[in-house]
């Protein structure tokens, strides 16, 4: 397969792939208690779930494991040098939480391409950084389109009602918060895609796994719940409400600032949301954060499933990977951040 581009700074990429067998393939005892021992020590993995498997990022690496025809696992491993090394500005908070997303997006296209392929066994092209690059800007038009333009269009039918203040906005930011609750309440009813949502719950049980310390194996991933706080399905959810406040200090300027404010200061309400879902991240066990990101777990119920114990073994193989390449028992690169 060939790569999709190399990285900026000269770095190629270098492919690492296996096929391994459905039932004949673990880690030994003693290599999966060592990677276990300092999970709960550094757990910065991120995943997603792609067509028949998962996709797994770390700090330096990226994984994506396919459940293929033949019942075997491909898996593949590609290195990842984050902009946030490159440049030390993308470091800072708001920032780093708007390139993580970036960079996460481009993992998560590049890795649905290669499980697209593996899933029904073939062999496919690599999507070229414009081809990426294409497919991003339409998904964040449409984006932007569905959750922030409708809803300013649909309330401002209202405005007479509602006037310019506080009203207009608080509806503003419950309309924005229904389309996107339907939107998934939609999405989840096509079958094609619950699969999707099982191997999502197979992705977070393997990180809580990770997380907790337990040794990679089908019976102590399984034993945990399919939500998880740093889930992407909270963080939308977050971006939703953020948004209200945000634009509230906007207001109400001309009609086509009005517009422009819903487009322009997306990155900002994405990266004021990443700090929110980092900082409840790092304080999981607070009774108030629960509390706070509980609505974003509930949304969770949609968007992830109870997984079959062949996902789990997919899941376990991309997240392997990833410890393989970066030991959990290494110092953590507090200056890169890790989208969920």
């Amino acid at each position: 397969m060939k790569a999709a581009g190399a990285p900026r700074g000269g770095a190629q990429p270098q492919r690492l792939t296996r096929l391994v067998a459905t039932r004949g393939w673990r880690l030994s005892a003693r290599a999966a208690l060592t990677l276990a021992a300092g999970a709960a020590r550094r757990a910065a993995i991120g995943g997603q779930a792609v067509m028949e498997g998962v996709m797994m990022r770390g700090v330096d690496n990226w994984s994506v494991a396919v459940r293929r025809p033949d019942e075997s696992i491909y898996v593949e491993a590609w290195p990842l040098v984050s902009y946030m090394k490159r440049y030390p500005v993308l470091k800072l908070p708001i920032v780093r939480g708007v390139t993580a997303l970036v960079e996460s997006l481009v993992v998560g296209v590049r890795a649905l391409t290669i499980s697209a392929n593996q899933s029904v066994g073939e062999e496919g092209q690599e999507l070229t950084g414009r081809e990426i690059g294409i497919t991003l800007v339409v998904a964040f038009g449409f984006a932007i389109l569905l959750f922030f333009l409708a809803p300013l269009g649909i309330t401002r039918i209202f405005r007479a009602q509602l006037g310019s203040g506080i009203g207009f906005w608080l509806v503003e930011g419950l309309v924005r918060v229904t389309i996107f609750v339907v939107y998934l309440l939609i999405i989840t009813q096509f079958r094609d895609l619950r699969r999707v949502f099982e191997y999502h719950g197979a992705e977070h049980k393997s990180i809580h796994a990770l997380e907790h310390g337990d040794e990679l194996t089908v019976a102590n991933v399984d034993k945990y719940k399919t939500l998880h706080l740093r889930c992407g399905t909270s963080f939308l959810l977050i971006v939703m409400v953020v948004s209200i406040l945000v634009f509230a200090v906007v207001r109400w300027p001309v009609w086509y600032l009005l517009i422009l404010s819903r487009i322009v200061l997306v990155p900002l309400i994405a990266g004021v949301s990443y700090e929110i879902i980092r900082l409840a991240g790092k304080h999981e066990a607070n009774p108030v954060v629960r509390v706070v990101m509980a609505p974003g777990l509930a949304l969770q119920w949609m968007t992830t499933k109870p997984p079959s114990a062949d996902q789990i073994e997919v899941a376990i193989a991309a997240l392997e990977k990833v410890v393989e390449l970066e030991p959990q028992s290494a110092a953590a690169d507090s200056g890169v951040e890790v989208m969920a």
